[in-house]
Parts: structure tokens; sequence; C-alpha cells
């Protein structure tokens, strides 16, 4: 997500710092743990996902949820279980430019109409703004007509099948999801707490990326990562993301699926964005 490290957007975030050119986030994680074996290290590049700043995490998940072991590489989580399965292995891209790309796996068939729960639980709960950003997030997906079809509730309530948006309770701004998986969205979206101090538009901002992750997308510059005034492949040579027919050759900030996000954001997709959005669903 945008120009906060993000994940990714980041899940778990800490400071704000300038960049060269706009306001920085930088999502650390959170308490420090041992480095990640070269097995599991050597997956996550094989994924296509840089292994820099991952780190192990636990996904506490909320009242109800089975605690998940994982490794989180900026904003984007990844369990052991799928990690060393593999099916997070993504295709090689046909240049080297930076365009719009998704991953090998997409959400498909009737799991393509699915409920998007804003958590209102005590333990978890979206802010007003986190509640109002969520629903322009949605808007976002659903006036586009494509084979998506989200529908939003708020409640403490969910099921297996319910992508659930919550707080997390981090400090800094942005957030982290994952991939699809079985053909299902990504189910538990986090927004750190931090991100509440942003304006709507950006919170609307970073919910639209994390939700971006989790219907199959990766950052748009993942080779390179130039929206944080970086110059850094999130994967090795050779190994990336699957290219979206039709979208542009551009290392400009042009997606909402940027790696980093700014302050001055308005939370919308860009034409690049729907390109793409209707290329896959």
């Amino acid at each position: 997500m945008k120009k906060i490290k993000v994940l990714a957007l980041c899940a778990i975030a800490a400071g704000v710092i300038t960049s060269c050119q706009k306001d920085e986030i930088t999502n650390d994680a959170q308490p420090e743990t041992a480095a990640l074996t070269k097995a599991h290290a050597d997956a996550l590049v094989d994924a296509g996902i840089s292994k820099d700043d991952a780190e192990y995490y636990t996904m506490e998940g909320l009242p109800g949820d089975a605690a998940v072991q994982g490794v989180k590489s900026g904003d984007i989580f990844v369990s052991l279980s799928e990690l060393t399965s593999g099916v997070h292995k993504l295709g090689v891209a046909d240049d080297g430019v930076n365009k719009q790309y998704r991953t090998n796996n997409l959400v498909t068939g009737s799991n393509r109409s699915f409920r998007v729960v804003g958590y209102t639980g005590s333990c978890c709960a979206l802010t007003s703004k986190m509640r109002t950003a969520l629903q322009w997030a949605v808007n976002n997906y659903n006036r586009l007509n494509t084979s998506l079809n989200l529908s939003l509730v708020f409640q403490s309530n969910f099921n297996n099948n319910d992508m659930v948006v919550y707080n997390n309770g981090a400090s800094g701004g942005g957030g982290s999801a994952g991939f699809p998986s079985g053909g299902q969205a990504f189910k538990r979206v986090q927004i750190n707490a931090g991100t509440d101090s942003f304006s709507t538009n950006v919170v609307e901002h970073v919910m639209t990326h994390e939700i971006g992750h989790s219907v199959g997308f990766r950052h748009q510059d993942w080779r390179s990562r130039q929206s944080c005034g970086q110059n850094q492949n999130e994967g090795t040579a050779g190994v990336g993301a699957i290219l979206i027919n039709g979208t542009p050759s551009s290392d400009r900030a042009d997606s909402i699926m940027l790696a980093c996000f700014g302050s001055g954001e308005d939370g919308e997709f860009t034409s690049t964005d729907v390109t793409a959005l209707n290329a896959l669903y």
C-alpha cells in the first residue's frame, strides 16, 4: 500500500519519517524474533517476496480465531504452512519494467462474492474514521463492473468465509494482508491504529491497497520500491509476479498498489488499477 513503507503497507508500523518527495511511514514489525531459517528464507524468495526485512510473525487474529504462525515481509503475511507448501509461488514476469502485477493465486468462482466485516468488537474495533474509510474502500471495488462483489457490514460476529478488517493496535500508519489461497480472498486485513492520524482519504487508500493484496495484487513497483525512495527488488532477478495484460509500462506513481503511500493520497483507483481489475475480474 503507498508512501508508507508498506507491508506492506505495513502491517506493523512504527513512526513517520520524511522521504525526498513525500511523507513515508515505515512499518516495522512487532517484537524481535529469531532470524528466518534458510529453508523459509529460500521459500520466501521463491514466492517472489523480499526476505530482507522478513520476520517470523504470529497473527493473533480475533476472538475465535486460532493464532497463525507465519512470516511477514512489509505488509505481506504468509503462513508457515502456505510457505512450505509453495502455494504462493509466483510466476515469472515477462520483462524488467514496472507494470501491474498479480499473484499466481486469484479469487475464483462463487468466492468472488464475499462479505467484508468491519470489526466492532472490544479488542480490535475500527475507529469511526476507519469505518468511513472502509465503506469508501468497498465502494471502490463495487462501483467497477467486475465479478467481485463485496458486501460490507459492521459487527463483531464473523464466519470463516468473511474478510474481517480490524484495528491491530499497532503504532504508525499502514496495514497488512496476505494473498488469496484455495480460490478465496485472504481473510484478515489488519489496519494499524496509527493510520487513524491520517485523513479519511489516506485511510481509504490503505484499506483499498490491503484488500487489493487480499484479492491477488502485488505491489506495482515490486522490482524497485521506488515509491518508498528505494531501489530494492522485493523478489529476486527472474522471479516475480505475473504481468497483467494491458497495464502500462511505467515506474511513475500511477497505482494504489505502489509499495508506499503519502499523506496526500486521495484513496481512489487510478486508470491503471481499473484496467488491472477489469483484466482479472
